[in-house]
């Protein structure tokens, strides 16, 4: 199955949502809310998205950077029918790369991913914190 990658800074919000809904991940993103997808897209520095050979979006990563020193990982979601093919692992590799491999690559890992990252060179630190949104009750 041949999936192409590429940095996508103009990724059209109902595409996202799309995918969203395909993944895990919209558990716990606004997936039904297009406005506040649209903000977080626009508020990217990076979007790399993954394609198969229809152009049907079966992957993204959105990440907020510096480009110097730290890249936080915002999402990394994956249609459920392509996980399990390496798909997860390119996005995260082309992601650091764009970001520059002097940049720390950081994440918020969602409770079902958890033990993915290892898998692909990740450390897990436990000295993190965080205020929740208003009105979040998720991890």
């Amino acid at each position: 199955m041949k999936i192409t990658y590429a940095t996508e800074p103009d990724l059209a919000v109902d595409e996202f949502a799309d995918l969203l809904s395909r993944s895990t991940l919209a558990a716990r993103r606004p997936a039904d809310d297009r406005e506040r997808l649209d903000r977080m897209l626009r508020g990217a520095d990076l979007i790399v998205a993954a394609r198969n050979a229809e152009g049907l979006l079966v992957g993204v990563a959105r990440a907020i950077s510096d480009f110097s020193f730290c890249t936080y990982l915002s999402d990394l979601a994956v249609d459920e029918a392509y996980q399990r093919q390496g798909i997860g692992r390119e996005l995260l590799r082309q992601t650091h790369a764009a970001a520059g491999d002097e940049t720390s690559l950081i994440l918020h890992a969602a409770p079902a991913a958890a033990d993915f990252y290892p898998h692909v060179g990740m450390e897990k630190y436990d000295n993190c914190w965080r205020i929740r949104r208003r009105g979040d009750t998720t991890d």
